[in-house]
């Protein structure tokens, strides 16, 4: 009789063991979307920050060249922010940084600082305290 019987579902030990196959198996798959998730913010984080000094270089191009010419000799130096900075706060405020470039090293020291033209300006915005930053030149008539 017992070999023609058929089994009619799962008994509580396969249950019990299928269940615990699965909290085990459960714990490596959360560990993966957590990281994935993770990734995801960070990149937002990034593209926030690529947008907003992409914004700003924009901001500065559109600038009249006299006034970049203006805020260049005011900062005296590639090093020295601009009043076209953000305002001191929080951190992740933007710094922009103005200089006559020496684009043709005419003065022959290598330096793209010294020696500048005053036809062309050199912008710099960049994320204080951190590594984010972008530059660009800008001839008098463009």
């Amino acid at each position: 009789m017992s070999g023609l019987r058929r089994e009619r579902g799962l008994t509580l030990v396969e249950v019990l063991v299928s269940l615990v196959l699965l909290a085990i198996l459960l714990v490596p798959a959360m560990q993966a979307l957590q990281t994935g998730i993770a990734g995801s913010a960070i990149h937002g984080d990034l593209t926030s920050t690529q947008f907003r000094l992409s914004s700003r270089l924009e901001e500065m191009l559109a600038e009249p060249f006299a006034s970049l010419a203006d805020a260049a000799t005011a900062a005296g130096s590639s090093t020295v922010a601009t009043t076209y900075s953000e305002a001191a706060g929080p951190p992740g405020r933007l710094l922009v940084y103005l200089a006559f470039y020496d684009g043709d090293n005419a003065d022959t020291d290598n330096d793209p600082f010294t020696g500048g033209e005053a036809d062309i300006v050199w912008i710099q915005v960049e994320v204080e305290g951190s590594v984010h930053t972008l530059q660009t030149v800008k001839a008098r008539g463009f």
